[in-house]
């Protein structure tokens, strides 16, 4: 976690601390987890809701500084929608990628006695393997982890209005700029008239 915390700290010290909400990038994590009509959870994604406030604290305390909002979104699964694809539940998205893309980590399952309770069948619930360790919560710091390297890619990003005109001969093919910019060649393509 220290190398792609310095490295962060490096981007900082180079991009600036934009502070002004106006000006700020924004990353989402966005948390999925299993919530039945009563508000109530599983044992395992309770626990990671726990570390997700953790993360999400640290995460926002870091990143402010160097320009990065950082906002969770939280989506309710139903039992309903859990008993169809059990794997989505308590899944964590970072900047619209899952967590274990971030870490190159590898998902998996195991019992989840507290979601056989609820839900009625023997259930398996995901787990993340990384570094040759399985966790059934995810802990905070895979989440800070995956966080920053998240971060430091959004700083790294050319801001799309820098080098890429709102109208013109040219459109961008995705998020990328003009092709005034020889490291933007390719990512932009001429419009069709």
């Amino acid at each position: 976690m220290r190398t792609w915390f310095v490295a962060l700290i490096g981007v900082m010290l180079v991009s600036g601390c934009a502070t002004q909400d106006k000006d700020m990038k924004t990353l989402t994590i966005r948390w999925q987890r299993l919530l039945d009509e009563k508000g109530q959870t599983c044992e395992r994604c309770g626990l990671t809701g726990k570390e997700v406030q953790k993360a999400l604290a640290a995460l926002r305390k870091s990143m402010r500084p160097v320009g990065i909002r950082v906002v969770l979104e939280q989506e309710a699964l139903s039992p309903e929608a859990c008993v169809k694809d059990i794997s989505q539940s308590n899944r964590i998205w970072i900047a619209e990628r899952p967590l274990e893309e971030w870490l190159g980590a590898e998902t998996g399952k195991s019992p989840c006695a507290s979601c056989c309770a609820q839900l009625g069948d023997a259930v398996e619930c995901r787990t993340i393997a990384v570094g040759g360790k399985t966790y059934e919560a995810i802990p905070a710091e895979l989440i800070i982890r995956a966080g920053l390297r998240a971060g430091t890619q959004l700083l790294e990003a050319p801001a799309r209005d820098a080098c890429c005109p709102s109208s013109g001969p040219t459109q961008p093919k995705d998020s990328g700029c003009c092709p005034r910019s020889a490291q933007c060649q390719d990512r932009c393509a001429p419009t069709k008239e």
